[in-house]
């Protein structure tokens, strides 16, 4: 039997207590980018999980390649259905599995793993509250190398199949209509500003700046406990809608995550955010 979430985050000592459990999948999510801004560029963070470790039993689940649209023009962009299907598979995952995904950051991946598979109808996932970084300085098992076996299943139960997609994805004509207020949403912008840098093109206009790193704690690495996180959020929360973005659609995953444990539930991520946006950025305003 799988075990049981009840929130959208688990704890390193949830993790421990559970990890080796039946249909219990792991997965290591995390992306290591370079660059600010225009200049940013994003890559396979799989060496580094081999080379310096990672949970036991967790298998690298590579959102740059597998877990993407290779065929879109911009990066990272979510995958279709049958994309997430075949990925899912060749990590172990089923429809009666229990996924936990983590990364070796803040946390921005594993949110957009979770986001990629709550929006194809899959609920049985959470985020690692403190992902890599808590679990390592925690001084829990780190294991070297990469894993070959798959996750343990129920016999003859190998199979992923994604629902249909649900309206969590904002795009770019979505967030030109919040900007002309053809159709209001309150924007957020996630992402930091040592990460956006000091020379690039301006973000969406009218724009609540709430960066990832105010929703975390830098002690600890977790997400604000409730009372802390609602005061970060208090600007937004009453908004009907919520698009978040950030530079390329992960940061604001977290802000999503966040908005989904206070228990907002009417929030959107602009996939490709900033990469689309500034490319686009003539035509998006005048729309």
């Amino acid at each position: 039997m799988s075990p049981v979430l009840t929130s959208p985050l688990v704890s390193t000592q949830w993790l421990a207590d559970h990890l080796g459990a039946d249909e219990l999948v792991v997965l290591d999510a995390s992306v290591h980018a370079t660059g600010t801004g225009t200049t940013t560029t994003w890559a396979s963070a799989e060496d580094s999980y081999e080379q310096r470790g990672h949970v036991p039993g967790a298998r690298y689940a590579d959102l740059v390649h597998a877990l993407s649209a290779p065929e879109a023009d911009l990066p990272l962009t979510r995958p279709s259905a049958e994309r997430l299907e075949a990925a899912a598979r060749e990590l172990g995952v089923t429809n009666s599995s229990t996924v936990v995904v983590y990364d070796d950051s803040l946390g921005e991946w594993a949110a957009r793993l979770w986001w990629i598979f709550r929006a194809f109808g899959f609920d049985d996932v959470a985020v690692l509250d403190g992902g890599f970084t808590k679990w390592r300085d925690e001084g829990r098992p780190v294991r070297v190398g990469a894993l070959r076996s798959r996750p343990k299943r129920s016999e003859g139960d190998d199979t992923f199949l994604a629902g249909e997609e649900r309206a969590l994805w904002a795009d770019r004509e979505r967030v030109a209509r919040a900007v002309s207020g053809v159709e209001p949403a309150t924007l957020v912008l996630a992402a930091p500003a040592a990460v956006l840098g000091s020379d690039h093109p301006p973000v969406v206009p009218g724009s609540t700046p709430i960066s990832i790193d105010t929703v975390i704690d830098p002690q600890t690495n977790t997400i604000l406990r409730r009372p802390a996180l609602a005061e970060v959020f208090a600007p937004v929360f009453d908004a009907p809608e919520i698009v978040t973005y950030c530079g390329v659609g992960s940061a604001a995953c977290v802000d999503a995550l966040a908005l989904t444990v206070l228990g907002h539930d009417r929030v959107q991520v602009y996939d490709g955010s900033l990469v689309d946006w500034w490319r686009n950025e003539p035509e998006a305003i005048a729309s």
